[in-house]
């Protein structure tokens, strides 16, 4: 057999095993986390506020704090994000390459500071400086922070991959530039934008770091509504009764059901923005 082909067949091979372990690893960890995690579901479970210093209830609050947070985030990180990708995609043409080249090599870099960095810039930003205390505003504002580089460069790259032509024949027919990316540009590049905002807020679902340092409290029992206001959240939750809870080993069954809530939570972020985008993608077609 030719030496290249066998060289070409252990290369495959190492690949094929890369991929094997890493699916095995990580169905390995869900199956660890959902059978001990699902039998803890129950209405009572979802629905229910903790109890006894928590130590028993359920994780009604920490649900209620988190799908608050998502909201917010999303109404301050997609307008900005969405706006950014279209300047730089759409009306850059009399700018200084140099200068672009600049901004999106720092948007590029700003995705992979660490998410403590994001919340020291949260607590010195909003919470010391624009005095908007501890509260899910301050890490709703924070999160937005730290999606906005994703949503930018994924929602740039969607806009980017749409044909000249399209633009070209929009502007043949005497549209303005703005009515061409309104009704031409937009609606082509809306699948791969959906999608950049959704992977960004499903990223952002899981952060602890940012959360503990603008807002997120120990123990809230109700969950007030507040925007200025202290709140629960699950992934901090989650921290909470791994690392401060006075008897671990009572609490991990609520650790395991609120990792399960937590991932079917993103799961179905995830899941919503892969059937959006084939359903737009179809309607595209």
């Amino acid at each position: 057999m030719n030496r290249k082909v066998i060289t070409e067949k252990i290369v495959f091979g190492l690949f094929r095993l890369c991929m094997i372990s890493l699916v095995a690893i990580v169905l390995s960890l869900l199956g660890h986390i959902t059978m001990n995690g699902l039998p803890v579901l129950s209405l009572d479970f979802i629905l229910k506020p903790p109890e006894g210093g928590m130590m028993g209830g359920g994780i009604s609050s920490a649900i209620a704090g988190t799908i608050m947070l998502m909201l917010l985030t999303v109404v301050f990180a997609i307008p900005l994000g969405v706006g950014a990708a279209i300047f730089l995609s759409e009306y850059t043409e009399n700018v200084d390459p140099r200068l672009i080249r600049v901004i999106r090599m720092a948007i590029n870099n700003l995705a992979g500071v660490p998410s403590i960095v994001y919340g020291l810039l949260g607590l010195g930003l909003f919470v010391l400086f624009l005095r908007l205390r501890f509260s899910i505003l301050s890490a709703a504002l924070t999160l937005s922070f730290l999606t906005l580089p994703v949503i930018i460069a994924t929602s740039e790259e969607a806009l980017r991959s749409v044909p000249r032509s399209y633009r070209e024949a929009s502007l043949a027919l005497g549209a303005t530039k703005w009515e061409t990316i309104r009704n031409v540009v937009l609606p082509t590049a809306f699948p791969g934008i959906l999608t950049a905002c959704i992977l960004g807020l499903s990223r952002a679902a899981g952060e602890t770091a940012p959360l503990l340092m603008t807002g997120a409290a120990y123990y809230l029992p109700r969950f007030s509504g507040n925007i200025f206001r202290q709140f629960m959240a699950l992934s901090t939750h989650i921290f909470f009764m791994a690392t401060q809870s006075p008897n671990p080993e009572l609490t991990r069954p609520i650790q395991y059901g609120t990792i399960t809530v937590l991932l079917l939570l993103v799961l179905t972020m995830n899941m919503a923005a892969i059937l959006l985008r084939s359903h737009y993608r179809r309607k595209l077609s």
